[in-house]
């Protein structure tokens, strides 16, 4: 397919690797609490009370963590590449952001270092997407991007 004619859409999705879901930090979160808090019975029984504060404070601090996992668990970036433009939709925290960018002119910076974004910019725009990403994950679709782009620039 030559380069200037843009007919398919083509997608990439940029986003964390997450391990567990939310309903296994969930049914985790239900385990550690029945461990914690059955130790701190058994210490309530034999009268050393302070064990069932610091158990709830804990579990408290556990419950924070865990609230922001799920919270951040979709968090990601999608690029797709048609004839109406290139997308660029983020989401943090549930808030969504849509960016659209001129194929013909924009620029792809892949990723210099470790743990930087790639860098996509056109007419003034400037988007940084895949910071959540593998460095892997992010040098392929700085790749692809370059090669699907229409009037891809390189720096």
């Amino acid at each position: 397919m030559p380069r200037d004619v843009l007919m398919d859409k083509r997608e990439w999705l940029l986003k964390r690797h997450s391990s567990l879901t939310p309903r296994q930090l969930a049914l985790a979160y239900c385990g550690s609490c029945l461990l914690s808090f059955g130790v701190a019975a058994g210490f309530l029984l034999l009268g050393v009370w302070p064990v069932l504060l610091f158990t709830a404070l804990e579990m408290a601090a556990v419950a924070a963590a865990f609230v922001h996992a799920v919270r951040h668990a979709g968090d990601g970036e999608r690029i797709e590449l048609s004839a109406a433009g290139l997308l660029v939709e983020s989401v943090r925290a549930g808030r969504v952001s849509l960016v659209r960018l001129d194929p013909w002119s924009t620029r792809v910076t892949p990723p210099r270092r470790p743990r930087q974004p790639i860098a996509l910019e056109a007419r003034g725009v400037r988007v940084a997407v895949g910071a959540l990403a593998p460095d892997s994950q992010k040098r392929q679709c700085a790749l692809e991007l370059q090669r699907a782009l229409p009037g891809a620039r390189f720096p």
